[in-house]
């Protein structure tokens, strides 16, 4: 099913150009999206500063209490690796900072297809080795869609790094083989699901490597407490809930939530969702549990 608030949604979005079409403007997309974010409303906080966290820029964000607590959330946006960045996320990132009263380091870490894998990777671990050792306090890591994969196979790559992790919706599978593809992909075609790994794999072997599809990992046991998210009416459902399935089996704390009536992208957009802000709050509650 679908809630009326998504169903507008898809209606709204009916007539866009799909990203698989010949030509497609990936450039004039990106600026659409800034310009649509930048008319967004945008909290308060105490803080925002651009740093530079050993060569990857970032976006630091101080909670409006003005003091946060000890702890920074890494968090990595969305957007297929291809779309988004720090600006686009602006609005999220600071509400994410308001909710947690803990740091957040938005990381605008390079995009296909300029940069293909591991480069997106690769700046998701610099940001989070440099706040490791820069700031105070444990570490939490937040991902929604693409984002949720590179959180992911960061804490991966680096047993120990993060108290928790909270993924929201990820994209974990570039096989598309399980079933929501074909029974739940309102408003997320398959097509534009492959278009995105086309565009992130340098390579076909790139699309085996579990740095890329973490599914495939044999790590998945090195995981601290893990937050999935899911969205009933999203082709990428499926492989978020076996992702719980599998770290459940190998012993990880995993809370696994699926939003009912809701579509992919819903986190971004609480003045569209009404789902948006409690699944804010429940990702907060989540991480201050472990920070």
């Amino acid at each position: 099913m679908l809630f009326p608030e998504a169903r507008r949604a898809l209606a709204a979005s009916a007539d866009e150009t799909p990203v698989w079409t010949e030509g497609y403007d990936v450039g004039a997309a990106r600026a659409e999206a800034r310009r649509l974010a930048a008319a967004e409303p945008r909290e308060a906080v105490a803080e925002v500063v651009d740093v530079d966290a050993d060569g990857v820029p970032c976006r630091l964000y101080t909670p409006a209490a003005g003091s946060a607590d000890p702890g920074t959330v890494v968090h990595a946006h969305g957007g297929g690796f291809v779309f988004h960045d720090v600006e686009v996320h602006d609005a999220g990132a600071r509400r994410l900072a308001n909710r947690t009263g803990l740091r957040v380091l938005s990381v605008d870490y390079r995009r296909a297809p300029e940069h293909r894998f591991p480069a997106a990777v690769e700046d998701v671990g610099a940001a989070s080795g440099w706040a490791a050792r820069v700031l105070d306090g444990p570490l939490l890591a937040h991902g929604d869609s693409a984002g949720g994969n590179l959180v992911l196979v960061d804490a991966l790559r680096h047993p120990g790094r993060y108290a928790a992790a909270a993924l929201v919706y990820p994209f974990l599978d570039p096989t598309a083989a399980h079933e929501s593809y074909r029974t739940a992909a309102d408003g997320f075609d398959p097509r534009e699901a492959a278009w995105y790994w086309q565009q992130y794999a340098a390579t076909p072997d790139d699309l085996r490597h579990p740095d890329l599809a973490p599914l495939l990992s044999d790590r998945l046991g090195s995981l601290p407490p893990t937050l999935v998210v899911t969205a009933e009416r999203d082709p990428l459902r499926d492989e978020g809930e076996e992702l719980a399935r599998r770290l459940a089996e190998a012993g990880v704390e995993v809370t696994a939530t699926r939003y009912l009536g809701q579509l992919h992208g819903f986190w971004r957009h609480p003045a569209v969702f009404p789902a948006a802000e409690p699944l804010t709050r429940q990702v907060a509650g989540f991480l201050r549990l472990h920070a």
